[in-house]
């Protein structure tokens, strides 16, 4: 996890100084009727703060009083004005917000000396030449030294180096990216601390990851979610009704030989319309998009953000989310009939080349545990034990059988008798895999071994078979540990609803000791990377909505595939370009955390839609009685507030709901508080607290009002 940082450059206050300002000044540029239009409830007020506006300057030039006194008409249309630039104000502070983060990001956005390699003719030589980094296309190669700055996105082709990312990722900590496997992403922008790397960019100009992240935060690629869309239908939907029911009081007005000014016709519309989500409906949008981005998570739209919180199926990789993620070799097991030091000398032949942490754990065993050093320097490939030579060859001359997820194994083909002779073929892999090979070369698998690979996998370990000419030699040990408090975490989940599956390329055994032992719902045992797309497909075949989180290539697929699919930061291209979120913390559990943002965001909408619907209900109880009671005193039954006036009774309404709105606006920024209790138990405690609440205070806030408006009225 990123770690923890002062709250002055991580967990921003909501209402800095300077973003206040800019709030201020956007909030009355989106008075333009054209902005306005976009949010059907606010256009609605705006039309009818214009016709107020225009009441009020005719009073003002003829006197008439029959619409009522030109100081009344005038408070009601600025209180009416208010309504709109508080609304816009809640947006723009959402927006200001983003666009502080955006600068910063610019900051970091710098062009800088990129050290290009060119081809020389036809020859193999090749030379360097310094250009600037606007200058760089996809596909040109570049190199960078301890100090450089990395000048453009890429994938690392040779070499390793360790780097700076606190730039994009706000973690001071260094991480190590190397050629090969799934760390082999850098982020322009980012400083090489050491070593060197060959780098080839990825992205055309102006389409970098920062160039995304820029673009994202400050609202320029927002759309509204389909949730949003419909939301706003509603929305406009009940104001078309409020605008007939105000347009058809006026003759039953008359009839009942009660005139109604317009300055009530449109205090009493603008109080029935759900003004106060109207508000801030886009504000909660943005907001969802920005916490995810303090979690240091990209969303690459709002609606990704909206789904998590919907998600059913949690897919996570067993290391690094479930496990510590450190698995190593632990002890060497050799076959019957067969010497230990030949496994452990087949066993260190295997891993060389493997580039998987696991691998590079049983070269580092064979080093600590037998004193035995495998190098592969100056063309030669070999394994010394003090002053004596075990094994020694040219590298011409050798074959590495790399690590895939299909095959599940890797290995060495050695030549034995010189380049034209015989070769000593060595696997390591997966007991099934493994199987395989020996079988069908028409050997037996040991049922020693196999016995010692079921003990293995029932105590939480992973057993790797080694072979040396599809013969068994032994098996290797290797062991993870769970993370602490991660059963706790699933079980928080599982409240919320979600189902977990934890997708792991150990065999079924392994994988049920610690699916049980962590607390997860489901597991994938020797998953390959078309059986997590099967998943995720008859999942949502049963109408369910999957998340997964990945790194690698062989992930693209699935993230694709994946209702919300969360990349990491240092995977490759592909894995970020298919998914829908990027995590800059490169942390795996964090999935779990980008599902509770979700689910905050739908909440606080849910709650803050309920408040407001609620909030209507009372203001009918203040205004309607006060424009009726003096002709049909039966109405005097429903003044339950028994305001002052009826002029009192309007202004105190309509300033309730203008200054309903700014109060709730910290509510909608920081997001209603969510605990996983249930769908049950949290619709009971919501509609408790926003739903009565929400009845409640108009009651309580506009007779408070009135107590003032009436000294002066």
């Amino acid at each position: 996890m990123a770690t923890q940082e002062t709250s002055s450059n991580r967990v921003a206050s909501l209402f800095q100084p300077a973003l206040i300002g800019t709030a201020i000044k956007d909030s009355f540029i989106k008075l333009n009727p054209a902005v306005l239009i976009k949010n059907p409830v606010m256009f609605t007020v705006g039309v009818g703060t214009l016709i107020m506006l225009i009441v009020t300057i005719y009073i003002a030039l003829s006197g008439d009083t029959t619409q009522g006194t030109f100081g009344y008409n005038l408070t009601i249309t600025a209180i009416l004005l208010l309504t709109l630039l508080f609304a816009n104000f809640a947006e723009a502070i959402a927006e200001a917000r983003g666009k502080a983060q955006a600068e910063s990001l610019r900051k970091t956005r710098q062009e800088t000396p990129a050290k290009v390699i060119r081809e020389v003719g036809q020859m193999t030589l090749n030379e360097v030449q310094v250009i600037s980094s606007a200058q760089l296309r996809k596909g040109d190669v570049f190199l960078c030294e301890a100090g450089d700055i990395i000048p453009s996105d890429g994938e690392i082709i040779e070499g390793l180096a360790t780097i700076d990312e606190s730039a994009i990722t706000g973690e001071s900590a260094p991480v190590i990216r190397e050629a090969g496997g799934d760390k082999s992403s850098v982020t322009g922008g980012t400083k090489v601390l050491s070593d060197k790397i060959k780098v080839v960019v990825t992205t055309q100009p102006g389409e970098s990851f920062l160039d995304k992240m820029i673009a994202l935060v400050e609202g320029a690629s927002r759309q509204k979610t389909p949730n949003e869309i419909a939301l706003t239908i509603l929305l406009a939907g009940f104001t078309l009704v409020f605008i007939i029911v105000c347009v058809t009081l006026q003759p039953f007005a008359e009839y009942a030989n009660t005139p109604i000014t317009i300055a009530a016709l449109i205090s009493l519309f603008v109080c029935l319309i759900p003004t106060t989500i109207g508000g801030l409906l886009s504000a909660i949008g943005i907001a969802g998009m920005d916490r995810a981005l303090r979690a240091n998570v990209i969303a690459k739209s709002g609606r990704a953000v909206e789904t998590a919180g919907d998600i059913d199926t949690l897919l996570l990789d067993k290391t690094g989310t479930i496990t510590i993620g450190n698995r190593k070799a632990t002890h060497f097991y050799a076959a019957p009939d067969i010497a230990q030091p030949d496994m452990v000398r087949a066993s260190a032949l295997s891993s060389l080349a493997d580039e998987t942490p696991e691998g590079k754990s049983i070269v580092e065993l064979v080093e600590r545990m037998y004193n035995v050093q495998c190098t592969m320097h100056n063309g030669e490939l070999a394994l010394k034990k003090a002053d004596q030579t075990i094994i020694q060859s040219s590298l011409a001359t050798v074959h590495f059988i790399k690590f895939t997820a299909e095959t599940r194994s890797s290995g060495i083909d050695l030549p034995v008798n010189g380049p034209s002779g015989t070769f000593l073929r060595i696997r390591k892999g997966a007991v099934d895999s493994i199987r395989t090979i020996v079988t069908k070369a028409g050997h037996a698998f040991p049922a020693e071994t196999d016995a010692k690979a079921r003990e293995i996998a029932a105590n939480g370990g992973t057993p790797l078979v080694v072979t040396e000419n599809e013969r068994v030699m032994g098996v290797v040990e290797l062991q993870d540990i769970i993370k602490p408090g991660i059963s706790e975490r699933f079980d928080r989940l599982r409240k919320m609803g979600v189902k977990t599956v934890m997708v792991t390329g150990d065999n079924p055994l392994t994988a049920r000791f610690i699916a049980e032992k962590a607390g997860v719902d489901d597991f994938i045992a020797e998953a390959k990377p078309e059986d997590k797309m099967q998943y995720i497909r008859t999942e949502q075949t049963g109408g369910k909505l999957v998340a997964m989180m990945g790194d690698g290539t062989n992930d693209a697929p699935a993230l694709a595939q994946a209702d919300v699919g969360v990349a990491m930061n240092s995977g490759t291209q592909a894995a970020k370009e298919a998914g829908n979120m990027v995590d800059l913390d490169n942390d795996p559990t964090k999935l779990i955390e980008v599902v509770e943002i979700g689910k905050q965001l739908l909440i606080t909408r849910g709650t803050l839609t309920t408040f407001s619907i609620a909030n209507d209900v009372a203001k009918y109880f203040a205004i309607v009685p006060a424009l009726f009671v003096a002709s049909i005193p039966a109405l005097q039954r429903i003044n339950i507030m028994n305001l002052h006036s009826p002029e009192s009774a309007i202004l105190s309404a309509v300033i309730f709901n203008a200054i309903i709105i700014p109060m709730l606006i910290p509510l909608a920024l920081r997001g209603v508080d969510y605990k996983p209790i249930g769908a049950s138990a949290l619709l009971r405690r919501n509609l408790f607290i926003y739903g009565f609440g929400g009845l409640v205070a108009p009651f309580v806030g506009i007779k408070l009002i009135d107590l003032v408006v009436g000294l002066f009225v």
